[in-house]
């Protein structure tokens, strides 16, 4: 009889335990509350972050008003670079660099932005006469310059060449 009365006093009497149990429960409920909150506010600052980023980036699709350009020869005729430099100084751009390109095999010429900001190469591809679709976006920080033209093989269809 005695051992049947041991047990019901241990089952009565609330042990550390439980107690110690339910402390460390609460901590962790507290803890994983704490992280739910942060990650919630990070997902929010997230979001307003890019929303405002896109407003920006919609501004930057403007012209700027001083466009800096660099001219490579890609066709190999002699002379061709110094003919489009002077026909886009007169058009208010910037040709900070004139040169040959790698190599003299390009078809067509290409209008590339080099800083992210498309509507620069289509104001100089219009200029020239360039088709649009030859407008390419090569994004590259160790540039200073905002647009490269390549000269191909069909220079002599384009403005420079067809207004002299």
């Amino acid at each position: 009889m005695k051992k049947k009365n041991i047990k019901k006093r241990k089952k009565q009497i609330p042990g550390i335990k439980s107690t110690t149990n339910n402390f460390f429960l609460n901590i962790i409920i507290f803890l994983l509350a704490a992280i739910i909150i942060f990650v919630s506010y990070s997902l929010f600052v997230k979001i307003t972050n890019q929303s405002d980023n896109g407003i920006e980036n919609n501004k930057k699709q403007t012209a700027s008003e001083i466009i800096q350009l660099e001219v490579l020869n890609g066709c190999g005729v002699a002379g061709v670079a110094d003919r489009f430099t002077d026909f886009l100084r007169e058009h208010n751009f910037d040709v900070v660099n004139v040169g040959n390109y790698f190599t003299f095999n390009v078809d067509e010429t290409i209008v590339v932005d080099r800083i992210g900001n498309l509507e620069n190469a289509r104001k100089v591809a219009r200029s020239l006469g360039v088709q649009r679709t030859n407008v390419v976006q090569q994004l590259n920080n160790n540039y200073f310059l905002d647009v490269s033209v390549i000269i191909g093989k069909d220079y002599y269809k384009l403005k420079p060449i067809k207004e002299e």
